[in-house]
């Protein structure tokens, strides 16, 4: 649980998004394009290249990305754009709008938009290359053609960031998946390429298993184009065609932006509406009936195994043993009060500010503390994986009857298969499914809310 990722890589995209939308919203401005209203026609332009960076993939551009594959992009997104702005007279009835200022309006920000596209590509280049920075530490297991190529890519093209440690050749006599595994852990090597044609299937999964549990990115160096699945994504690297294992969706930085967004929303509306009565309320009754802080704070693990303080209000009396031990049925440290608010899941609103924060999501695989985790890797493979995304207040496992005190190993099993299922299958519908059945459950009440 100790390798920690630390990286800022996740916010750019986000940022070069956000300065791209100042940009056709600023200049918008600076030309008599004679609207009726500006603020709906901000609204539409915004909406509208949100939606077609999304079709796009407008900020899908990697490290390995060439120039020449970013270039169409640009080319694509401004002639649609361009389209649907023209539409806007049609759509909203604007005989009197500006054609004339509207074509300088995009040709203007058509350029503002190329040029700040090419110089960030060329500025995240230079910053790999000579600072050294958004690096990836990764190792190659085979030895052939492909896989000294791959080497030479990564010491050559060093503007990609790939730090290339070491080589594993499988012929080697003194060869062993173990050997691999411990420089990994030892020297947090963030990424792992390996020839499919190399290594047997055995092999291959325990790869699998070992990257799952240790949050590493796992990458198919093919030896041909006969494995390709669609569950397999497939890039190049220079000429070299590479295969990456799991799509993780929320890590794509507009999916990431509106799960965000949606959390600070929900959060901010629960925050001012309830909690602002509640807390107060709860924290008078808390004192009433025990001695003690009226928030639990709890370590847990989050996002890429971080932990963090997980806020609850006290539902126990305090001891030493409240923060180690999980709570079971009949629990004589729960007190009256504490009883009702557990059943409720009245306990669990503090983490609303958890959310705001931006430790927690309002949906996502529940934390545990970082004592049973420890456990829990040892019982359930691939548990790691539920740390590919930032923990929920509430979860698929939890709505599925998977809530509560694992009492047995098969309780965690399946709460890990529900929650490997969100995390590849993760949409909005989906999130507001779990959120619904989760309020419901609450007005119900569940058996294992003790």
């Amino acid at each position: 649980m100790g390798y920690k990722q630390g990286r800022y890589s996740k916010f750019i995209k986000p940022l070069i998004g956000f300065v791209d939308l100042i940009i056709i919203n600023g200049t918008t401005y600076l030309f008599p394009i004679n609207l009726e209203s500006h603020y709906p026609f901000i609204v539409y332009i915004t909406v509208a290249w949100l939606i077609i960076s999304v079709k796009n993939n407008f900020y899908e551009v990697y490290r390995h990305t060439k120039i020449i594959q970013v270039i169409p992009l640009l080319i694509r997104q401004m002639i649609i754009f361009a389209i649907i702005l023209y539409a806007y007279m049609g759509f909203f009835k604007q005989p009197d709008l500006g054609r004339l200022a509207l074509a300088n309006y995009i040709l203007f920000a058509s350029a503002l938009i190329f040029s700040f596209k090419l110089i960030t590509f060329y500025l995240l280049r230079k910053f790999r290359s000579v600072l050294r920075g958004n690096g990836r530490d990764v190792i190659v297991i085979g030895g052939n053609a492909r896989t000294k190529q791959l080497i030479e890519i990564f010491k050559k093209k060093s503007e990609f960031g790939y730090r290339f440690r070491k080589e594993f050749f499988v012929n080697d006599v003194n060869f062993s998946l173990e050997k691999c595994f411990a420089y990994v852990l030892e020297n947090n090597i963030d990424e792992i390429y390996f020839s499919v044609s190399e290594l047997s299937n055995k092999q291959i999964n325990k790869l699998i298993d070992f990257a799952d549990n240790n949050l590493r990115t796992l990458k198919f160096i093919p030896d041909n184009k006969d494995i390709f699945s669609k569950k397999l994504k497939y890039e190049y690297y220079d000429c070299i065609p590479i295969l990456s294992l799991r799509e993780i969706t929320l890590n794509e930085p507009f999916n990431a932006f509106l799960k965000r967004t949606i959390d600070l929303i929900f959060s901010s509306i629960v925050i001012i509406l309830i909690l602002s009565w509640l807390a107060p309320l709860l924290a008078i009754l808390i004192r009433l009936e025990s001695k003690g802080p009226i928030f639990f704070k709890q370590r847990r693990h989050g996002l890429d195994g971080e932990e963090f303080d997980c806020l609850k209000f006290r539902s126990m009396s305090v001891s030493k043993t409240t923060n180690d031990l999980h709570v079971k049925k009949n629990d004589t440290r729960v007190t009256k009060l504490g009883a009702f608010i557990r059943k409720t899941s009245l306990d669990e609103m503090p983490q609303f500010y958890n959310v705001f924060l931006g430790h927690m999501s309002v949906v996502g695989p529940r934390p545990h503390m970082t004592s049973l985790s420890e456990v829990y890797m040892q019982k359930a493979d691939k548990y790691m994986v539920r740390h590919h995304v930032k923990p929920g207040i509430t979860g698929l496992a939890q709505v599925s009857g998977y809530r509560g005190e694992v009492e047995t190993d098969v309780d965690i099993i399946n709460r890990v298969k529900f929650d490997i299922f969100y995390i590849e299958n993760w949409s909005l519908l989906l999130d507001f499914n779990i959120i619904i059945r989760t309020i419901t459950n609450m007005f119900q009440g569940e058996e294992k809310a003790y």
